[in-house]
């Protein structure tokens, strides 16, 4: 599953200076694409709603453990910095997560430096661009498959 928090389906036109001229939907294909190529299929999902992501996951938990899916690069958006309740159903629904940001978020103003998804993902990939979805999928084939 490739999972996306809020705002990220304003992509190619939200601060394409921080994030790029890239659609979501051009993200999209280029995963499936990519992971077609690796031999897997892609779930790809965006929501602005926290529930709905938390649902998500709770949803490729259960696959995981079905062996259905392998897990989760996650793109948590603002949501990053804030939830708890993410972090929560990561770990309760002990799904592994690759991390994915678009931009440096390091090099950014300060309130992004804290992420509660860091701690329970497997692997965190940042500032690499729309790419660093590619490198996500690749990762967590890496580690699960």
């Amino acid at each position: 599953m490739v999972l996306n928090g809020p705002n990220l389906n304003l992509l190619g036109q939200r601060e394409p200076e921080q994030y790029g001229s890239e659609t979501l939907q051009d993200v999209e294909a280029t995963c499936r694409a990519f992971a077609k190529n690796e031999g897997y299929e892609i779930d790809f999902r965006q929501s602005n709603h926290e529930g709905v992501l938390i649902d998500a996951i709770h949803e490729a938990g259960v696959k995981v453990k079905a062996g259905e899916m392998l897990g989760v690069v996650f793109n948590p958006g603002a949501y990053t910095h804030t939830s708890i309740a993410l972090h929560d159903a990561i770990k309760g629904a002990e799904v592994p997560v690759i991390e994915v940001h678009i931009s440096n978020v390091h090099a950014r103003e300060s309130f992004r430096h804290k992420s509660y998804i860091s701690s329970c993902a497997e692997g965190i990939v940042v500032g690499m661009g729309t790419f660093g979805y590619q490198l996500g999928i690749q990762g967590l084939i890496h580690k699960r498959a």
